[in-house]
């Protein structure tokens, strides 16, 4: 491997799922200025808007999105092009 091109500061970083409140711990280079204390010991803290925890493709559990009153929107807009 080169010499010089990998980051010397890899640490523990706490990782937070702000839409569950989930935390996890990983090595990590991100740069913080906050931290956070799990089980004791403090960690630099990286906020996340969604993570396995909570993404739909992991959990198993989707959004419901309000379609009908997009169709419905549409239909009202091309009514007057109907024959």
């Amino acid at each position: 491997m080169k010499k010089g091109i990998h980051p010397e500061n890899y640490r523990l970083v706490a990782f937070k799922d702000m839409s569950n409140d989930d935390v996890f711990l990983t090595k990590s280079t991100a740069d913080t200025a906050e931290t956070i204390e799990v089980d004791g010991v403090e960690y630099p803290l990286v906020k996340l808007e969604i993570s396995r925890t909570s993404h739909p493709y992991y959990t198993g559990k989707s959004k419901l999105v309000d379609t009908a009153g997009r169709i419905d929107k549409f239909k009202n807009k091309y009514a007057k092009f109907k024959k």
